[in-house]
This record gives structure tokens, sequence and C-alpha cells, in this order.
């Protein structure tokens, strides 16, 4: 298996750095990743200025991108051959819920899929986590899988791993939750009595709703997410058509 392996933290994040040591046990691994923490860049690309790519050690390289520029340039320009599967993460922190819209780690997997190979997304549903061993023992069992039965079309995985010590044995296949945010701008005066703001909430609470990603991880189970990238309300169509606008 021939695997590519990025994230949104950084090339030298522990999570990355543990994931490749797992993975390298069942994969050839390349990592192509940002040089720096690019949280929240969603699925965004650099169009507006050069990229840089920078050899750390072989097959593995860094950029001053995106992670999603980071899978685009790893496929289409970096490596010889295009990757059997693309493991984005492991992220320092939650991507449950509404996260999943703002993340730079599901962004890369998204470009993944749309490159037509299976990916996946993986994050450790604690900021500030410790024990990403254990968390890579469970993405490399679920990578040897997906690789050998492959995924859905157009279909990737967004997965959160408790973070606790012992090697994850169970987890729930769930839906996104609701996640809720409070003092969501944060307003502070600077040294000069000029505004500025902080964009980001403050101890954010979550909607339990049996099945969703954030009750299988507080009950203590991996939460293996399918997210598909067509985004259409079909449910809705029928209902819009009726509408009388002009």
């Amino acid at each position: 298996m021939l695997a590519l392996l990025t994230n949104d933290d950084g090339i030298n994040a522990k999570g990355l750095l543990t994931l490749k040591r797992e993975i390298s046990r069942i994969a050839q691994v390349w990592v192509v990743a940002p040089d720096r923490e690019q949280s929240a860049s969603s699925h965004s690309l650099t169009l507006r200025y050069p990229l840089r790519v920078n050899r750390i050690a072989d097959k593995s390289f860094s950029i001053d991108g995106t992670p999603t520029d980071a899978v685009m340039l790893a496929i289409y320009s970096i490596m010889r051959k295009r990757p059997d599967i693309v493991i984005s993460g492991i992220n320092h922190g939650p991507n449950l819920g509404d996260d999943v819209s703002y993340s730079g780690t599901v962004a890369a997997a998204m470009e993944g899929t749309i490159l037509n190979i299976p990916s996946i997304a993986v994050s450790i549903a604690k900021w500030n986590p410790e024990h990403f061993n254990s968390a890579a023992r469970f993405v490399r069992k679920l990578a040897s899988f997906v690789s050998k039965n492959g995924l859905p079309k157009y279909t990737y995985l967004n997965v959160n791993i408790p973070d606790r010590r012992e090697t994850m044995k169970r987890y729930k296949i769930t839906h996104l939750g609701k996640r809720l945010y409070n003092e969501v701008v944060i307003q502070k005066i600077d040294p000069r009595s000029k505004k500025y703001f902080w964009i980001g909430g403050q101890s954010p609470t979550w909607v339990k709703e049996k099945g969703s990603d954030f009750s299988a991880v507080k009950a203590g189970y991996v939460s293996i997410t399918p997210l598909h990238l067509d985004t259409t309300d079909y449910d809705t169509i029928q209902q819009i058509k009726k509408w009388k606008i002009l």
C-alpha cells in the first residue's frame, strides 16, 4: 500500500509523526504537510502566490500552504505514483459536528476524495491530547480495512478518537452532531485604546443527540462519520420546485 499523510498542525506535529511511524508498518509512506499550523483553513487553495516545497527527509516534504495545497502538490507533483489512501491527521483536538466545515484536517481528506482516492481524516477528541500511540494503532487497522475494501464513491471518513492510553477497541458509526458556541466573538482593547477581536467560542457545548459523533466520543467510543462530497439537499428539491419566484 502507498499512503499519503498530511495534516493541518504542521510537518513537525506529534500526531503526524506518530501516525507516520504506525502506518509505515503496513505501507510505504509519503508525508506532504504544511510547514506551520493551518488550523481552520478549511478547503482553501493558495492561488495568489507561488508555493514553495522543502524536502525534510526521504519521502517527507513541507510546503508553505494549506492542507488542501499539500494534497494537490503531493499527487500532481511530488509523489511518483498516486497513493492508495490519503490520511489526514492525527489532529491535535476534536473535529466534531460543525467543526468539519472549518477544519483543514477534514479538508485534506475531502481533497483526496475529489481526486478519487480513499481518504480518512483523524482527530483526537481532546484539546492538548497525550495518547497519540493508541490513536495511531486504531488508524492503522482502519486504514488497512479501507485499503482492502475501499469506500463508497465520493465518500470519506471523519474519525474522532478519545484520548486514552489503551488501544481503542470500540467504535460507532455516527452522524455529525451540533456544537453550541458561547461568546463566538471576543472583543478586547489594545494598549492604544483601539478595539480588536478574537474569533472562537469559549467552552463550547453540544446538543445531546443519539447517534451523533459527540455522543459516541462522550461515551468512550471512536466516532466514524461518513461524509459525502455532494452536499445537495435532495429532500428539499421537490419542495423548492413548487416555488414561484418570478
